[in-house]
């Protein structure tokens, strides 16, 4: 009976694919993506939110946004907050901007309402459209150094000199080595394709970290930490200037740009188009994360995003929701590990992120170096959207280099009406 409700309810069937198969891949997919649950708490308790708490929402906002894909959708795509979302959250809206997380919980709030109204109408289209793909790749590859700088500038590889110029920290002391280890760990295990490394690697820095400080595991199973200290405390008393608006924009493009940019990457692939499917995943997906988005920060957490590590599961036979079941189901069991997420120390979680921007720069091999006007627009975005500490920003400045040389060299056919919109309201941005 098992069965036969889970062929109607997910096609598995038409999709050439098997229980087992699915079950397989779920696990494969939550190995891979599971660091999250010990990452997302170490961000964003950067900005003040209590860890505990956010331990829990990760969890339930990941297994529900997971959940909603794969009955709505029927895709093995797994979905949790966003790395760069949370990074640019907890370090440029709080760290920089100044704004309590209260506020930035509203901002990110604002852009959820935003993305779920684009992503039930065709402007959402056109607004993808409208970027030309070396400046979508230069985006993705942009977050993926914005990354990068978080991650060593947070545990002391480069520091700011009070001229305010990035050089090396000092590295002769432990926690620079543990981090570099860490790294290096991480990269080994995935050469020799070992699954679960970003996790694996965490665990073990933690347990090398236990030892090193001589600290007590205590229990491992617990209770999850209650989500009252970030459930329903976003806030709006500062979201009214020019600066919140920029934010909100900023939260809204990453992610709308970058769930698009990966769903379509692992959507849009021979398996599923040969059963004439591809695009309505992607197009259900795309309302999940939407839903995800805005639920997000009324329990506490920043923007979901589509994950890449979905591609591991992928790869290993899931082609259904049942896939993106598992993996919800799974996150649900790791509500009850709550206390080993306090042992993470940041050496832990830097490493792994410095990791995942490397997975993330590989990107950059798509974009055509051929045409100047091509590639000096999708440089410049790369540079920019660290170097301003800023997403929003570095797709500005891309957006008016591409516009401006494509039209000194009467190159029309590249652009586009919105594209030309795009950059004309980054102008007034910039210098009005």
């Amino acid at each position: 009976m098992a069965t036969g409700m889970l062929e109607k309810l997910f096609n598995l069937e038409a999709h050439k694919t098997t229980i087992g198969t699915e079950v397989l891949a779920g696990f494969t997919t939550f190995l891979t993506m599971a660091y999250i649950i010990f990452v997302n708490p170490a961000i964003l308790s950067a900005a003040g939110m209590d860890k505990g708490s956010v331990f829990t929402v990760t969890c339930l906002i990941t297994a529900g946004a997971t959940l909603t894909s794969a009955l709505i959708a029927n895709s093995p795509i797994a979905f949790a907050p966003g790395m760069a979302l949370n990074t640019v959250f907890a370090f440029v809206v709080v760290g920089v901007m100044g704004f309590n997380w209260q506020n930035a919980l509203g901002m990110v709030f604002i852009s959820g309402i935003i993305f779920t109204l684009l992503a039930v109408t065709k402007v959402r289209t056109l607004l993808i459209r409208a970027l030309p793909e070396s400046m979508n790749t230069a985006i993705v590859s942009g977050i993926a150094l914005f990354i990068s700088l978080i991650a060593l500038k947070t545990n002391g590889i480069v520091v700011v000199n009070t001229n305010a110029f990035i050089h090396l920290g000092d590295l002769a002391n432990w926690k620079c080595g543990l981090f570099a280890m860490g790294f290096l760990f991480i990269v080994f295990l995935d050469s020799r394709k070992v699954p679960g490394a970003v996790l694996i690697g965490i665990l073990t820095m933690t347990i090398i970290d236990v030892f090193r400080t001589n600290a007590s595991f205590g229990t491992i199973f617990q209770m999850p930490p209650s989500i009252d200290p970030t459930f329903m405390q976003l806030k709006f008393d500062q979201i009214n200037n020019s600066k919140a608006y920029h934010q909100v924009f900023s939260f809204l493009l990453i992610a709308l740009f970058d769930a698009t940019g990966t769903l379509v990457g692992l959507l849009h692939t021979p398996a599923f188009l040969s059963i004439n499917k591809s695009q309505k995943k992607i197009e259900r997906s795309l309302l999940a994360d939407s839903f995800a988005t805005a639920c997000a920060p009324v329990l506490g957490s920043s923007s979901t995003s589509p994950y890449i590590e979905s591609a591991t599961g992928i790869e290993s036979g899931g082609r259904t929701g049942l896939t993106s079941l598992v993996v919800s189901g799974l996150f649900i069991i790791s509500l009850f590990f709550s206390p080993i997420v306090g042992l993470v120390p940041s050496y832990a979680v830097g490493s792994a992120l410095l990791y995942i921007a490397c997975c993330i720069m590989k990107e950059v091999t798509k974009i055509d170096t051929k045409d100047i006007t091509d590639f000096a627009p999708a440089v410049l975005t790369m540079l920019m959207i660290p170097f301003s500490f800023s997403i929003a920003d570095g797709i500005g400045v891309g957006a008016i280099s591409y516009t401006v040389l494509k039209l000194v060299t009467k190159q029309f056919h590249a652009l586009n009406p919105m594209l030309v919109i795009i950059a004309v309201i980054f102008l007034f941005y910039f210098f009005m």
